[in-house]
């Protein structure tokens, strides 16, 4: 592998948001969309080149893909222990490199129409950029700090877009809400890996997924609480995990972060930032699925399916569309997990793990261009609400389209790319767990029924009477939306599993057709009843939501999460935790160090005559201790 192209690919975007971010005022917009797409096409370019070098030049060696690594030490802590800066090339960082590069620069591009004429427009640019460069260091670190110092990066750059309109206090709560819900989860990250740092004496990947590497030896004689300690390093990772991907309990941010303008949606929610999660789970899998116990696993097997129906129950009665598409995102990410959790480690047994990142690598494009495309919408109709739109098939054409192909994607439709992805993921889940697996399909059913109530609520239903005549987006718009629903419809013929799996060995993986039969009925059943449902203007939606009541009520206000959060955070860590902190702070620490000061002045005022600056002053004190040495001395004279 060449390390000069490599290394190109993350310093590209960090140049352009170091110009961009010092030169904001002075750099016109034009020229600022100019240079960040500029930048982000010739990563992409050396994205895609690393990829086809890596799969098709280099190659297998004895049929595995190999790992390549150029890294150097940073800080030593022992002679083993240490953190090193590098760059790690293996199936997943490279499908990774694909997946930020291609959704990233289709945002960039979009970005120079649906942000033309705002005042921060640079300014939006550059922080694209931070947060693409945050991504690429992310996806191709080689140890556990290395991938921490980019994670909080990516926490960063994600505060920064979700609060960019920071005149707004809506995008400031959120953007701060954010920050603090995905810090809280990496504080249990950090922990973790400094659990595993002193127990395994290492931070690097390949010799903690290693089977037959030195740190597996250190594990079977430390546990705690009934659990090895390393099983409790990686739920504490895993905690990490869920909060950058959204996972119950930790998911609150994610409906509040739709704050930000709509690219950024389409970037944090789609592929990059919220799928982080699942690819530290991924890059330690080898890890999870060698400790003896398999608990740590079974966490993530459990939280991931309870996330994905959570949230798509949610999003079933959500009425913003952006909100609907950020449970649907949270909803996938738990069919990525508990892909994860389910699976084996060789070969066919191994096919959750393949499931899981194929559906990290399907769902990138056609959630991209779901995004894009109620970007889209909102850009001519001014609205998020799913009441203000209706009958758009008329004014949008290319919109209606291709987002008919994402929702047909998400849905499991044959033969586009989400239904490839999707039906391994029950397979696996299948082979594993039959409750695990009829969670999938029940999931499966409610995707299918929430995006075409989304689809027909857009563009079919009762036309709303348009203040302005709503009209398609301009070519910048939708022209990363006709190259996201290639990639959506032709995404899954890739054969994925040859290229990527848990033992970098590759498998041929298999249609099971009976069980790709009911995912494709549950899912037609799904987009039946959204056409009964919401294709023509009627009362049958308002009159199940009756029916349902209670039920009905505290799903469309998130089971009240947000208000016991905030319950919990205002009446008890603010009232029993915060308050006497504060006062202890105010009144002992505040108070001593001010009574020090006070008493400091209380004493110089008394000493400060002694520099009044006066000559006749230091005249009379030197005559004065000239007559007092005087006597001392003719004191001890005599005596």
């Amino acid at each position: 592998m060449n390390l000069i192209n490599l290394l190109l690919i993350p310093a590209i975007p960090l140049v352009v948001f170091l110009v961009l971010g010092i030169w904001s005022h002075k750099i016109k917009p034009a020229v600022s969309g100019v240079v960040g797409v500029a930048g982000l096409a010739t990563s992409t370019l050396l994205s895609y080149y690393t990829a086809f070098q890596y799969f098709f030049v280099l190659g297998k060696t004895n049929g595995v893909y190999q790992t390549f690594v150029e890294k150097t030490v940073w800080i030593n802590f022992t002679d083993t222990l240490h953190i090193d800066m590098g760059v790690l090339i293996d199936p997943i960082s490279v499908m990774m490199l694909i997946v930020v590069s291609t959704v990233s620069l289709m945002v960039h591009i979009y970005s120079r129409g649906y942000m033309k004429g705002d005042g921060g427009f640079t300014r939006f640019f550059a922080y694209l950029s931070l947060f693409t460069f945050s991504m690429y260091g992310l996806v191709l670190s080689t140890n556990l700090f290395q991938i921490y110092i980019f994670w909080e990066l990516v926490g960063v750059s994600s505060f920064l877009l979700i609060g960019y309109y920071y005149t707004k206090p809506a995008a400031v709560a959120a953007a701060k809400k954010a920050f603090i819900v995905t810090r809280f989860a990496d504080f249990g990250f950090l922990i973790g890996i400094f659990i595993i740092g002193f127990y395994t004496n290492t931070f690097d990947f390949e010799l903690l997924n290693n089977p037959e590497g030195p740190a597996i030896s250190t594990w079977a004689s430390s546990s705690f609480m009934g659990l090895s300690v390393i099983t409790w390093a990686l739920i504490l990772i895993f905690m990490g995990g869920a909060g950058k991907s959204a996972m119950f309990p930790l998911h609150i941010w994610l409906p509040d972060a739709m704050e930000g303008p709509t690219p950024v949606s389409a970037l944090i929610h789609a592929a990059t930032m919220v799928v982080a999660g699942v690819y530290l789970v991924a890059r330690l899998f080898p890890m999870f699925y060698m400790v003896e116990d398999g608990f740590a696993l079974q966490i993530v097997t459990y939280v991931g399916a309870f996330s994905a129906l959570f949230a798509a129950i949610i999003a079933i009665t959500q009425t913003d569309i952006k909100r609907v598409l950020a449970f649907s995102t949270m909803s996938q990410l738990g069919y990525m997990m508990m892909a994860l959790g389910v699976s084996g480690f060789d070969g066919h047994e191994g096919v959750g793990y393949m499931a899981s990142m194929f559906h990290l690598f399907t769902h990138a494009m056609f959630k991209a261009l779901l995004f894009l495309g109620a970007g889209s919408v909102i850009h001519a109709v001014h609205s998020n609400l799913l009441g203000d739109m209706g009958g758009l098939r008329k004014y949008m054409p290319v919109t209606n389209i291709t987002f008919l192909i994402a929702a047909l994607a998400i849905a499991g439709v044959p033969p586009l790319a989400g239904f490839w992805s999707k039906d391994e993921i029950l397979v696996a889940a299948y082979e594993n767990s039959q409750f695990i697996y009829w969670i999938g399909v029940f999931v499966a059913g409610l995707t299918a029924f929430y995006m075409f109530r989304l689809y027909f609520g857009i563009f079919w239903g009762k036309e709303t009477k348009y203040e302005h005549t709503p009209h398609e987006s301009p070519v910048s718009m939708t022209l990363p939306l006709i190259i996201l629903a290639f990639l959506s419809v032709g995404a899954g013929f890739i054969p994925f599993s040859e290229f990527v799996s848990a033992d970098r060995m590759g498998f041929e993986a298999h249609l099971n057709y009976p069980l790709a039969a009911i995912a494709v009925g549950v899912g037609a059943l799904g987009i039946l009843l959204a056409w009964i449902f919401y294709k023509k203007e009627n009362d049958l939606a308002f009159r199940f939501a009756n029916a349902f009541g209670v039920f009905y009520k505290w799903t469309s206000h998130k089971f009240y999460f947000d208000e016991i959060y905030l319950f919990v955070a205002r009446n008890i860590f603010f009232q029993n935790v915060a308050a006497p902190i504060a006062k202890f702070d105010k009144k002992i620490v505040d108070g001593t160090m001010e009574g020090i000061g006070t008493q400091t002045m209380v004493f110089s005022k008394k000493i400060k005559g002694l520099q009044s600056g006066k000559i006749q002053d230091y005249a009379f004190g030197f005559i004065g201790g000239v007559v007092i040495l005087a006597l001392v001395f003719i004191y001890v004279w005599n005596n």
